[in-house]
């Protein structure tokens, strides 16, 4: 009795006295069982454990009207259990409540007026709402660049005294020229694709579907034949591969800038996009899931979510993702076939079995593109199978042109292979031949110097090699490590220190990093802190056991001198 009457304390504290009171006058909503069930809803979705976070707030759903950040969570919980209907019904049944005057509320409601094609509600609510956001950028943002759309499909003009918001507005453009079927469209798409300053390749896509939907299929092979598999995004690579097979459907049964649905459904995956960027990979789910409810044809888009859930650890829920890719879709099912192969590895730390999955898979594919054999490479290499590696590595560089810069990338690969097993003479041809291309490329040319350093060869070139990587990326911590131990090599010791110590801040629990700024301070007679620096070591997992057993020797000897 006693802790009930505790229990009950708290729930008047933290209902009556703080943020949380509730306009309701009815105590009993708030009894211990459903409370109970509510702070279990919040701790499960701090533990990114949405689907209990679902279930306890099902459990307390008495709450609806009396707590106002419960609304909040519940359909919060709903998008991203991808019940977007249900969140859309549960905020309509209750829009004239005060407790519904929040971003996500305001959001549903215009995209459930958009889905029905209610442009005049849609544009209504929007006029409504955005005063309410002028402070909050973002949500501003979302907020004028969808009222530009929705005016576009309501009056089908054009929006005057628009607000620029840079590259997203450009996007906007070109969809609303190709909803308008404006002569300009092409253009407009062409200014976004080219855009110098960031990756849009992605709308490649929508401009390839804008000219089958035009009937224009004579360049359409040459506008993707400039995209190799290796570097494009998952939803060119397909494109690409729709293409060579002749499948120009696909492209206009999952899009049409004429459905304002498909248009709008693309401006959400931008933002979705952005807010994974920024690792936000619950707002990320929010706004995918909402772009898949306006298009549900356009499934490639949830290759993000898959990704969202693999980068969370949440595996099982990127598997579920993953199973709606199948074979009829190369690409696609391809990336399926990697993610589940690296959940393998995640799950199980078992490298081997990922590997001998993968492998499988692969040998069922009949025809391989570039991006096939280059991932099957990475596969080999990562799990220190670098023969297998390099055989795939050379599959890849026989098809790629001399000047290609994905052929520095495959030679850089598979020169790290060749000095990995020992063969340093083609290690050092390939990565030398990598720079010819790409002769600032600042991660190869930290790569071969630090090769030559560990082998006590052409220091002096490598040093002058690593203060150029150094130059391009001042940084990174690895370039800053080597170049710290470069100068340690040849004994300039206070400027060795200089940068190790930066090392040692920007990676902490690195073992190789730790271990030469152990040596350095032993070589500068700070003997207690060096000890320190290689104890350090010992416990870290990722230090390998040659590595420990040399450290417990210099524990008990140091460092001969010079």
């Amino acid at each position: 009795m006693c802790l009930k009457k505790v229990l009950t304390a708290i729930i008047f504290i933290l209902f009556y006295q703080t943020h949380l009171y509730s306009k309701s006058n009815s105590f009993n909503n708030f009894n211990p069982k459903n409370l109970s069930n509510y702070f279990s809803g919040i701790v499960a979705f701090e533990n990114k454990k949405n689907s209990d976070a679902l279930n306890f707030y099902n459990s307390s759903k008495i709450l609806i009207n009396q707590h106002d950040p419960y609304l909040k969570r519940y359909i919060t919980s709903l998008i991203l259990e991808n019940k977007v209907s249900q969140a859309i019904n549960v905020i309509r049944l209750n829009k004239e409540n005060e407790n519904t005057k929040f971003f996500d509320a305001y959001l549903l409601l215009i995209i459930d007026s958009l889905k029905r094609g209610n442009f005049d509600d849609a544009y209504d609510q929007i006029n409504r709402v955005t005063d309410f956001f002028s402070e909050e950028k973002l949500k501003l943002a979302i907020l004028n660049i969808l009222k530009e759309y929705i005016y576009v499909f309501k009056e089908k003009n054009y929006f005057e005294n628009r607000t620029s918001y840079g590259n997203l507005s450009k996007i906007s453009d070109a969809f609303q020229k190709c909803y308008l079927d404006d002569r300009n469209t092409e253009n407009y798409f062409l200014k976004v694709i080219n855009e110098s300053d960031s990756d849009y390749s992605r709308y490649v896509f929508f401009y390839v579907s804008y000219l089958i939907e035009k009937g224009r299929l004579s360049n359409i092979r040459n506008i993707l034949s400039e995209y190799d598999y290796i570097n494009s995004k998952l939803l060119i690579s397909q494109s690409k591969n729709w293409v060579e097979d002749r499948k120009y459907e696909k492209f206009t049964n999952i899009f049409s800038c004429k459905n304002h649905n498909h248009v709008i459904s693309e401006f959400l995956f931008l933002v979705s996009n952005l807010y994974s960027s920024q690792d936000d990979f619950e707002k990320s789910n929010f706004y995918l899931y909402l772009s898949n409810y306006l298009n549900p044809k356009f499934i490639y888009n949830l290759s993000l979510v898959a990704e969202n859930y693999y980068f969370n650890e949440d595996f099982i829920k990127a598997k579920k993702i993953l199973k709606g890719f199948d074979k009829e879709d190369k690409i696609y099912y391809w990336f399926r076939i990697k993610k589940e192969a690296q959940i393998i590895a995640e799950e199980d730390n078992n490298k081997k079995r990922s590997v001998a999955f993968i492998t499988s898979e692969f040998n069922k594919i009949k025809k391989h593109n570039h991006k096939m054999i280059f991932d099957i490479a990475n596969f080999y290499k990562s799990s220190k199978d670098y023969e297998n590696a390099i055989k795939y590595y050379s599959k890849v560089i026989e098809d790629l042109d001399d000047n290609n810069i994905i052929k520095a990338d495959v030679l850089y690969r598979r020169g790290g292979s060749y000095e990995r097993i020992g063969e340093y003479e083609k290690s050092d041809k390939d990565l030398l031949m990598s720079l010819n291309i790409e002769p600032n490329d600042a991660y190869v040319l930290n790569y071969l110097a630090y090769s030559w350093l560990e082998r006590d060869y052409k220091i002096d070139e490598a040093l002058d090699m690593l203060k150029i990587a150094y130059e391009l990326e001042s940084n990174d911590p690895y370039i800053i490590d080597s170049i710290g131990w470069a100068y340690y090599l040849i004994e300039d010791y206070s400027k060795a220190e200089k940068f190790l110590q930066r090392a040692v801040e920007l990676m902490p629990e690195d073992p190789i990093v730790n271990d030469h700024y152990g040596d350095i301070l032993w070589k500068l007679d700070q003997k207690i802190q060096a000890r320190y620096f290689w104890k350090n070591v010992l416990k870290m997992k990722k230090a390998e056991k040659e590595m420990k057993d040399k450290i417990n020797l210099k524990l008990i000897i140091g460092i001969n001198k010079s």
